[in-house]
């Protein structure tokens, strides 16, 4: 990731590093963040928390959304809101930042990993109804990238075994499956703002939910077991909380929630510039041997969060992602191969997602991307795939 780029396209010039990713803020946010100072009231869960929650659940398409620390608190939340403990075990698609897997083990439950389809990414339908059995108690989605998954096939699945759906949203704010809104696939959907999303504060996350039960949950749990402080503010009395439950501060300051207003006010201009930066792309990276750019279904939209392409097996990647640093060509890999991981256990087996994680490189996107530097980008992974100093 590079400096944060204020209202407008990156002024790095065109011999300068192309970042991997890079924020849009600026005066806008700016002016959020004064205005949370004037009121007072920093910390969690206040005025400026309820705020954008509202406006968030409306991006959502649901009743209800919680802001929360990160996109990890909200999965952790949403997975104890639906009852998963000791014992059970939850199907997650694979091909995902660890920290998917990582929240059903805070729960006590085993992580079950579904291998992924070869195009989109997602979670293979096949591949998680084979993983059900008698201990399994639900399953969580993510869209890869921000490309939704199949729900419309994991809804099935899951209603026909009795089981919950989770939709991890981390990198899907503003984009629609069927022409439904990310955030209201699933029983919850959980999303990330950290600073390489779409929208992002730097850090911070929400859970969305039409069930009233599941964020009634979760609001409690994420401060402590009771109800945040700001709902006693300007009580006559003296409520004294109770304490029934072994709550967490899985809570977002409102200074944080200041700023997500005001991304969110940007967030079809940042969604239009990744598309058409997306569209670059796969125009000027067509046919070039050895590089296979990314799918976006029609039946969905893609954010593109991240702009992950998929290197023959004969090219070097790590060659080829140093050969790329080397001319200021910013990447990276795509994203993990959550089975591998040793904290799991092991005893998944994904094929297509394994072989993925080793061919995948994530090259610079963001919406602040010039014209100029997509070109430059282009011409040098070009160059360097067809560099015989690369290949295997």
């Amino acid at each position: 990731m590079s400096d944060v780029v204020a209202d407008g396209p990156s002024v790095v010039p065109v011999t300068g590093p192309v970042a991997l990713g890079q924020p849009t803020v600026g005066e806008a946010e700016i002016e959020a963040i004064r205005e949370v100072f004037a009121s007072g009231w920093l910390s969690g869960a206040g005025p400026t928390c309820g705020r954008f929650e509202t406006l968030f659940a409306e991006v959502a398409g649901t009743s209800h959304a919680l802001a929360t620390s990160n996109c990890g608190s909200a999965l952790h939340l949403a997975l104890l809101a639906l009852g998963a403990g000791p014992g059970d075990e939850v199907i997650v698609g694979d091909y995902t930042f660890p920290a998917t897997g990582h929240s059903v083990l805070w729960t006590g439950a085993k992580a079950v990993f579904a291998d992924i389809r070869p195009d989109i990414w997602t979670a293979d339908p096949a591949s998680v109804e084979s993983l059900v059995n008698p201990r399994t108690v639900g399953i969580i989605a993510v869209d890869v990238f921000g490309q939704p998954a199949d729900y419309d096939e994991l809804r099935a699945i899951a209603d026909r075994h009795g089981l919950w759906l989770i939709e991890d949203a981390a990198c899907a704010a503003g984009t629609t499956y069927h022409g439904r809104p990310a955030g209201s696939l699933a029983d919850a959907a959980t999303f990330s703002f950290h600073g390489r999303k779409g929208i992002t504060s730097g850090e911070g996350g929400a859970l969305t939910t039409s069930r009233p039960e599941i964020a009634d949950f979760a609001r409690r749990m994420h401060t402590y077991g009771i109800e945040p402080t700001f709902s006693r503010e300007g009580s006559t009395d003296l409520p004294i909380p109770v304490f029934n439950d072994a709550g967490y501060n899985y809570r977002m300051s409102d200074l944080n929630a200041a700023v997500m207003i005001a991304q969110l006010t940007r967030l079809p201009d940042l969604l239009a510039s990744r598309r058409a930066v997306a569209a670059d792309y796969a125009e000027q990276l067509a046919g070039v041997d050895g590089v296979t750019v990314p799918v976006a279904l029609a039946d969905r939209e893609h954010p593109w969060q991240s702009y992950v392409v998929t290197l023959d097996p004969w090219l070097d990647r790590g060659l080829v992602a140093g050969a790329l640093r080397q001319q200021g060509v910013q990447c990276n890999f795509g994203t993990y191969a959550s089975h591998l991981q040793p904290v799991y256990g092991g005893d998944s087996v994904c094929p297509v997602s394994a072989e993925l994680f080793t061919r995948h490189l994530a090259i610079p996107m963001h919406a602040n991307l010039t014209s100029a530097e997509v070109e430059r980008v282009t011409a040098t992974l070009t160059a360097v795939v067809a560099d015989p100093a690369n290949h295997r």
